[in-house]
């Protein structure tokens, strides 16, 4: 059994690592607080823009665009396809990192032919350990997403996919459902499916009169496509770090609960440690001080 030296200095470990991850606990929330924020001011643009695309496609019925799928009919789709992957830099966030990796490695398996591009340093670790190719790594943090970044990111995947280079764009981030659960998805960026803007919302405004577009309605929508790719890979860059902090947070939090579950454990050990070093020390003395006794009366008799 260890000693009450042995238990003080694991204790003091314990109470070390707990003040990390509690401090590690209180930024995270502040980080995510700050998310939360930039992503709540982002989600009306890019609902607002997604409903104008809509409106659109009600009006102008006849659009040929490299952006939506070939009509019936037409050869299918089998050429290079894109992968982005967000992941965070650094781990000690449960399974937020293995959960897309899981997603862009099933994507991997469906299609061998795929075309990764990686944000944050977990995912550019993981595929180099693995000898997995990356066609292009962002060297940026991911623990800043800017709309800047979004746009670098939206350039370089719509230049492939104009020049015929990529045949489909897919994007593997982590949604944050609720405050409580999140989830890894892998969505088609590109190309859209004509009904992914053909449902009418119900708050809408019902378009009476068909829209004048200038120069042509390609050249509206091949402006408001580039936009709307820029803004979705926006809002999933703060959705994936929101819920990369969430993740932190509910990690640190566990670790904490451990740490006192833990020190409990470790004081009652050195208690009765402890107890039992002073028992043993009475009964020594008390020993030595019968035989001390029995020596004496030995002496005097």
């Amino acid at each position: 059994m260890a000693g009450t030296k042995e238990i003080k200095t694991h204790m003091q470990s314990v109470g070390e690592t707990k003040k990390i991850t509690n401090a590690m606990y209180l930024i995270a929330s502040t980080k995510l607080r700050k998310a939360r924020q930039e992503l709540d001011n982002t989600r009306p643009y890019f609902e607002a823009l997604q409903e104008e695309i809509k409106r659109i496609f009600r009006t102008a019925h006849d659009v040929d665009s490299r952006y939506f799928y070939p009509p019936e009919g037409a050869p299918p789709l089998d050429g290079a396809y894109a992968c982005l992957v967000i992941t965070a830099d650094k781990g000690l966030a449960g399974a937020y990192n293995q959960n897309a990796i899981k997603e862009a490695m099933a994507l991997l398996d469906q299609h061998p032919n795929t075309k990764l591009f990686v944000v944050g340093e977990y995912g550019r670790r993981f595929f180099d350990q693995h000898h997995i190719e990356i066609e292009h790594s962002f060297l940026y943090t991911a623990q800043n997403p800017t709309m800047m970044r979004a746009r670098e990111i939206s350039a370089l995947l719509l230049d492939g996919f104009d020049r015929g280079e990529l045949e489909k764009i897919f994007v593997v981030y982590t949604d944050m459902e609720s405050s409580m659960s999140f989830r890894a998805r892998c969505t088609r960026l590109l190309p859209f499916h004509r009904t992914h803007f053909a449902d009418t919302a119900q708050h809408e405004k019902t378009v009476t009169e068909p829209f004048e577009f200038s120069p042509s309605v390609q050249a509206v929508l091949d402006n408001m496509m580039q936009s709307y790719v820029s803004g979705f890979i926006y809002s999933a860059l703060i959705d994936s770090f929101c819920c990369e902090q969430n993740a932190r947070m509910t990690a640190m939090d566990n670790a904490n609960q451990n740490a006192e579950k833990l020190m409990g454990e470790l004081s009652l050990q050195y208690n009765r440690v402890r107890q039992a070093g002073i028992t043993q020390e009475i009964t020594e003395v008390s020993a030595g001080a019968k035989a001390q006794r029995q020596k004496r009366q030995k002496k005097e008799g």
